[in-house]
C-alpha cells in the first residue's frame, strides 16, 4: 500500500513539475515571444535571462564552426535567432521617433525660440 501511494506521489510531482517547466518559456513552439511571462518576470530574472543569453551567445561565437555539419550549423543559427528575439522582448525595446514626429518637434522648437 505504501509503495502505491509513494508511486502515485511521484507521478503527480514529475507531471505537475512538467507542466510549470513548460508554461515558464519566453519563446513557444512557434518562435513568438510569449508576453504574459515577460510581463512576469522581475527585472533580475529578466537581467539574469539577458546575461544567460549573452554567455550563450559568446560561447558559440568562441566555438570551431569549420568542423560543424549543415544541420549543426543550421541549428546554431536557429538558436541565435531565437536568443536574439527573446533578448529583444526581454531589453525592452527604445524609443522610436517617425521623420514626421521629427519634423513636428523642429517646428514647436522654432515656434518656441
Amino acid at each position: 500500500m505504501k509503495k502505491k501511494i509513494y508511486l502515485l506521489a511521484a507521478t503527480l510531482m514529475l507531471s505537475l513539475g512538467a507542466f510549470t517547466s513548460q508554461a515558464s518559456t519566453v519563446i513557444d513552439e512557434n518562435g513568438k515571444v510569449n508576453k504574459e511571462v515577460v510581463a512576469a518576470m522581475t527585472t533580475e530574472q529578466k537581467q539574469a535571462r539577458v546575461d544567460e543569453i549573452k554567455e550563450r551567445v559568446n560561447e558559440i561565437k568562441a566555438m570551431d564552426k569549420s568542423s560543424l555539419n549543415k544541420a549543426e550549423r543550421k541549428e546554431l543559427k536557429s538558436e541565435l535567432k531565437s536568443m536574439k528575439k527573446e533578448a529583444n522582448a526581454l531589453g525592452g525595446g527604445g524609443v522610436y521617433l517617425s521623420v514626421g514626429a521629427i519634423i513636428i518637434i523642429i517646428l514647436v522648437l522654432i515656434l518656441i525660440l
